[in-house]
């Protein structure tokens, strides 16, 4: 029978390895959805993975705003990016975030 001591631990590493999981998984959802929409609103020149990647992840969480604000919004929390509404309204949001940055910049 493990100690406490043991159990902490264990549910230590769980947690890391799932912090880990879902770090990764917004790196890969971020670098899709600034990708795509990156594609959609065109432009003279490519971001590169690390500008796909951050456009992405900050129209993810623009993209969740918006769903809210439209009572579109899933469950409280940023939750692992795992389905397709998640993916569509990050596109929205990094679609927004390039319109925005066209206009200022």
């Amino acid at each position: 029978m493990c100690t406490r001591a043991a159990q902490r631990i264990i549910y230590l590493i769980n947690q890391f390895i799932q912090a880990m999981i879902n770090l990764l998984l917004w790196i890969v959802f971020g670098g899709l959805a600034g990708w795509l929409a990156s594609i959609l609103v065109g432009g003279e020149e490519g971001m590169g993975l690390l500008g796909n990647v951050i456009v992405g992840v900050i129209g993810a969480f623009l993209g969740g705003w918006i769903a809210d604000k439209m009572g579109m919004g899933g469950s409280e929390g940023a939750e692992r990016p795992t389905n397709i509404m998640s993916f569509v309204w990050a596109v929205v949001g990094a679609i927004v975030f390039l319109l925005i940055l066209n206009l200022v910049f």
